[in-house]
């Protein structure tokens, strides 16, 4: 008998990505997503399939999924700072009252659980890489602590449920992410940079550009998840791609990928916003036998030709949360 697994935040980037890998191994899949920044695009091709199905819900409130469960993947979460600055209650609510409620639900169902906490844990790192043994550097009452703080919450109760309940759980640390579907608008540097690019805008840098981040590519991160998922670790798991690089070099890489001649504008740095992003994955290597293996130069050709199909109207409405943009 097929293993059923639920994907809350199923229309979101990395929500709909899991769900294409749990259908390909032969599961069946329950999306759930209230689309306030999902979009249902991204999981209509699975709506034919009869090992799919979709409530359109907010986790925040009771959640009931009738039949059995195997799995429960909780990514249903605002997750750029142009989302999270706009909703700050929902980011909170979903971080801790929807996480309340899905853990109920895996303890009913006798589920295994996982959540899809962030590097935002970490805060701006004073140590560099951050191994999952740093407790973080984060501003509990600053613009970002919504997300930060919810994420933090997150991992508490989850392990709560673990030592009081005995309930199986799993905890990712998910660094940045990139790769087709992502939204143009939503805040972070790669759809920002290659949107500025495809509209014949200037990049725009915050800050002076030395800040780094380092990049994983989406089916790299989903095989990190699927593997931690099916593993007997229950302690946070760092997921994404140590090898880090400067705005500044990375905005000279977007300008080669799409090859314009746009220039570079700088401006300064909002508050709290990490100064390095670099995952320490020895964990998932040895536990998980996990590293990424996409290049970055591979990735960003990928998702290029993702955005490369929108149309006018399409690049044209993303500019509207420009003035949000950041270099998460």
């Amino acid at each position: 008998m097929s293993k059923r697994v639920l994907v809350t935040g199923a229309a979101g980037f990395l929500g709909s990505h899991l769900c294409d890998r749990f259908i390909a191994e032969g599961f069946k899949v329950v999306g759930m997503d209230n689309l306030i920044t999902g979009d249902i695009k991204n999981i209509e091709h699975l709506f034919p399939l009869k090992q799919f199905e979709f409530y359109n819900h907010d986790v925040s409130n009771y959640v009931h999924v009738s039949g059995k469960l195997d799995y429960i993947l909780h990514f249903a979460s605002p997750a750029s700072p142009i989302d999270y600055l706009k909703i700050p209650i929902q980011t909170l609510k979903v971080g801790s009252l929807g996480t309340h409620n899905l853990l109920g639900l895996a303890k009913e169902k006798k589920a295994r659980f996982l959540i899809a906490s962030t590097s935002e844990v970490y805060g701006d790192p004073t140590v560099h890489p951050q191994p999952e043994e740093y407790w973080g550097n984060v501003n509990p009452v600053g613009p970002r602590s919504v997300y930060d703080e919810a994420k933090r919450f997150q991992e508490a109760i989850t392990m709560a449920y673990h030592t009081f309940h005995g309930l199986e759980t799993r905890i990712v640390r998910i660094f940045n992410t990139y790769g087709p579907r992502m939204r143009l608008n939503d805040g972070r540097v790669l759809p920002a940079f290659i949107g500025q690019a495809l509209r014949g805008e200037n990049l725009t840098i915050f800050g002076d550009g030395t800040q780094t981040r380092s990049f994983c590519y989406v089916d790299d991160l989903v095989e990190g998840i699927y593997r931690l998922l099916m593993s007997d670790y229950v302690y946070p798991v760092n997921i994404g791609n140590p090898n880090e690089i400067t705005m500044n070099d990375f905005a000279q890489e977007i300008i080669k990928l799409t090859s314009t001649d746009q220039k570079i504008v700088y401006c300064p740095l909002p508050q709290d916003d990490p100064k390095q992003r670099q995952p320490d994955i020895r964990k998932a290597k040895e536990i998980l036998d996990w590293e990424p293996k996409i290049s970055r130069q591979v990735g960003l050709k990928l998702t290029y030709n993702y955005f490369i199909d929108f149309t006018k109207e399409e690049l044209e409405a993303t500019k509207k949360n420009k003035e949000f943009l950041t270099i998460l």
